[in-house]
């Protein structure tokens, strides 16, 4: 499955093996080496209910209504456990720098893509200067239940790699990026009916596993037959 530019996916953030969050990006590039997306402005948060495995039993982005500002470009490469993202701010697009957004390698499914967070982020300025982000709201994930012992040490092992790949120079991302604008023509429409039901691509065993058992929302039906745009 290939998409084009100005594709509307869905972007779904996994927890164990459903859904806690998704909302509609536009595909930049699909290539063997990169996929790029862009998350417009406005683009609508959904939530499906559940027992999640935070304080409230809520996702944390829960009361936010949608992306805001000027949108946020994001880029992985295939395998890759973590994505980088790109962000403007004001009527001129004045860029801010990039984020490097932790989560485990996206995976297909027929309506868009799917990751898990892996709550450790790391800012870079423009100036190419960073600095490590939620280290403690990692610890605190691992208090909730969210992640391992082992699961946190292999976060933060692997934010310490990207440290060094950025002390070393060695990125891979073309600064060219920094000058992207989105098509104008681009459309993003409503999530598709039953989103929420799609079958998970992410597998149990794939990258971070669940500490503990986690209640997740009861499904009466196939998810893949509950689905249809």
């Amino acid at each position: 499955m290939t998409w084009q530019p100005g594709d509307a996916i869905v972007r779904r953030e996994i927890v164990g093996d459903a859904p806690w969050l998704g909302w509609m990006v536009n595909v930049v590039e699909d290539s063997p080496n990169l996929l790029a997306i862009y998350s417009p402005p406005g683009s609508r948060f959904h939530f499906p209910p559940g027992d999640w495995p935070t304080p409230d039993g809520r996702h944390p982005w829960h009361g936010y209504q949608g992306w805001q500002g000027q949108g946020t470009l994001m880029l992985q490469r295939p395998m890759d456990r973590y994505a980088v993202w790109l962000f403007w701010d004001g009527p001129d697009r004045e860029f801010q720098g990039w984020y490097i957004n932790l989560e485990s390698p996206f995976t297909r499914t027929e309506i868009g893509i799917d990751t898990m967070d892996l709550e450790l982020d790391i800012v870079v300025a423009p100036d190419r200067s960073w600095s490590m982000k939620d280290v403690d709201l990692l610890w605190q994930r691992r208090q909730e239940g969210r992640f391992s012992l082992n699961d946190v040490r292999s976060i933060l092992d692997l934010g310490d790699g990207i440290g060094r790949m950025l002390d070393d120079g060695d990125w891979w991302w073309d600064d060219e990026w920094i000058g992207w604008e989105p098509d104008p023509a681009w459309a993003v429409p409503a999530i598709p009916r039953n989103w929420e039901l799609v079958d998970c691509a992410i597998q149990p065993t794939c990258e971070v596993n669940m500490s503990r058992p986690v209640s997740y929302p009861q499904r009466a039906r196939s998810r893949r037959a509950a689905f249809s745009r």
